[in-house]
């Protein structure tokens, strides 16, 4: 490759990175395809040599290639966009660019953008006039800190924790990509780096400012390097500009989605992997031997529980005895092969078992995935069922079941639950502060009238011992918007003994009665809910 731009830099007279942008990969690809074709065809002792003198000669006809077509054809490419750039300044309409700009940038193409196309027209403007405008055009800091800043102001949880660090590295370290995830993640904001890349071009426009050569990388304290004498007051001016108006548009934007967005977004958004969906179009993914699979959520004790239970058994229905078992994100088994989770967290999923298939379910009681799940595994899969031999504990007491309650906010109702568990000394107080914390980062509502709330992670030092409270709502309790919970299990679980519970409540929704929690909710016997989760 190296070789190979050689051609792109002797054959023409502007600086070429879109061409050894093209050139490279081409020379990567054809090294690799003649290894292929040569692959067990050397004799012994011969291979060094023919290694050495196939980079020569490849790379000096990819060179020739370079120097006789790739180069000119770039060249031409460059004079091309140089010549639209230049006729909107000629028109006045410069600001317009930032429409091609900044969502370049976006999609990575920042560094083409920048040197590619705007480095050389700012070579020749600063030869004559000491500075150009066109290296203020992609460097600007402004719009993606205008993005940074509303969702350090306007978003929740992780994503708003992770903002100011993001600042830092972007506004005085220069790292422009480090953004790039955070509108990926909601790409309505597009329009808010357009509209922050055309005020600031239009504010430098204004005070007629540029910069003596291209800041490498696009900080502040680079920008202000190059300023020439004198002109630091319109820069200044243009990014704070950018920064504003990225702000106020973003802020739209990021208010409208703060409670839908969670951390796992931030992370996808990051890895740049949509939420992964089952293959089967393309065909079943090769799962033979599979005996384990792995159903997932944060905490490891409700949500996934239930989903596990439900999975197991109609994957068993259909012929398919293999294990599926509940675990919290953090603990899935390095060896873990298929991985079912919340499409919220799916990333966090695939970090902890990158090895894994991923399949993202949007409820976790959407037993659709059974159907989907066919298609991929081995008919022949086999393995032991889960079990457990273990003596079931008192884990729920008829005095932590109450019916007939009003509604009520949602807040008081996690309380309610909470408090249930204190009074039986299954946990203390401080459980139920994690309980509406864990509320606050994503709510625990899991479908068909069902909500779970119960603490996460370090939470778990303030359970004595595993236990479960039920709350019956026949007008129901709002969590999210249109989530209605009829019923409410708050769960302190440890070691998984309160599974068989659980289990019980699983069996329960997947009756194929949508309504029968709202049914349930109706009844006024205590000993018939007991009944119900201790068959």
């Amino acid at each position: 490759a190296a070789i190979a731009a050689m051609g792109i830099i002797v054959g023409v007279d502007m600086p070429m990175f879109l061409g050894a942008m093209i050139i490279a990969p081409i020379a990567g690809h054809a090294i690799k395809k003649f290894d292929q074709v040569i692959e067990g065809k050397v004799p012994a002792g011969f291979e060094m040599l023919v290694n050495t003198f196939s980079i020569g000669i490849l790379g000096t006809i990819l060179a020739l290639i370079s120097f006789g077509i790739i180069g000119p054809i770039a060249a031409a490419i460059t004079t091309f966009l140089a010549a639209g750039v230049n006729a909107l300044v000629k028109a006045g309409l410069l600001p317009l660019v930032s429409i091609f700009i900044e969502p370049g940038k976006i999609l990575f193409l920042n560094n083409a953008i920048n040197h590619g196309i705007l480095d050389p027209l700012g070579l020749e403007q600063a030869a004559k006039a000491g500075k150009s405008i066109f290296f203020l055009l992609e460097t600007n800091p402004g719009p993606g800190l205008g993005i940074l800043l509303a969702y350090w102001v306007f978003a929740k949880g992780s994503i708003k924790d992770s903002a100011p660090g993001s600042i830092i590295i972007h506004f005085f370290g220069g790292i422009h990509e480090i953004y790039f995830p955070y509108v990926l993640m909601n790409p309505a904001l597009i329009l808010a780096v357009i509209c922050g890349g055309a005020s600031g071009v239009l504010t430098f426009s204004i005070f007629g400012a540029g910069l003596v050569a291209s800041p490498a990388p696009g900080s502040i304290i680079a920008l202000m390097a190059m300023t020439p004498k004198g002109g630091h007051i319109g820069v200044l001016a243009g990014v704070l500009v950018a920064t504003v108006v990225s702000f106020l548009v973003a802020s739209v934007f990021v208010k409208r989605s703060a409670g839908k967005m969670e951390e796992a977004d931030l992370e996808a958004a990051k890895s740049k992997v949509s939420d992964m969906k089952v293959e089967s179009k393309g065909g079943a993914v090769n799962l033979k031997g599979l005996d384990l699979i792995v159903y997932a959520c944060d905490a490891g004790m409700g949500s996934s529980a239930m989903g596990a239970t439900m999975l197991s058994k109609r994957l068993k229905e259909r012929g398919f005895n293999i294990t599926v078992k509940n675990y919290a994100i953090n603990d899935i088994p390095k060896g873990a092969r298929l991985v079912v989770s919340h499409e919220k967290l799916t990333s966090r999923a695939k970090s902890a078992a990158p090895n894994a298939t991923h399949i993202s379910v949007k409820d976790f009681l959407d037993m659709s995935i059974a159907d989907q799940l066919i298609g991929m595994l081995d008919p022949s899969a086999k393995s032991e069922p889960i079990g457990s031999d273990e003596k079931k504990k008192v884990i729920l007491e008829k005095s932590n079941i109450v019916v007939g309650l009003k509604r009520e906010p949602r807040e008081d109702a996690i309380r309610r639950a909470g408090q249930l568990l204190v009074d039986s000394g299954y946990v203390d107080s401080s459980y139920i502060d994690a309980m509406l914390a864990r509320e606050q980062d994503m709510s625990t509502y899991i479908g068909k009238g069902v909500a779970v709330p119960h603490g996460v992670g370090a939470a778990k030092k303030h359970i004595k011992r595993s236990g479960i409270s039920i709350l019956l709502y026949p007008e129901g309790v709002q969590f999210d918007e249109g989530d209605v919970a009829y019923m409410l299990v708050g769960i302190a679980g440890l070691d998984n003994e309160h599974l068989d519970i659980i289990a019980n409540l699983a069996t329960m929704i997947d009756s194929g009665d949508d309504a029968v929690i709202q049914k349930l909710a109706q009844t006024k016997n205590i000993d018939e809910v007991y009944a119900m989760f201790q068959s």
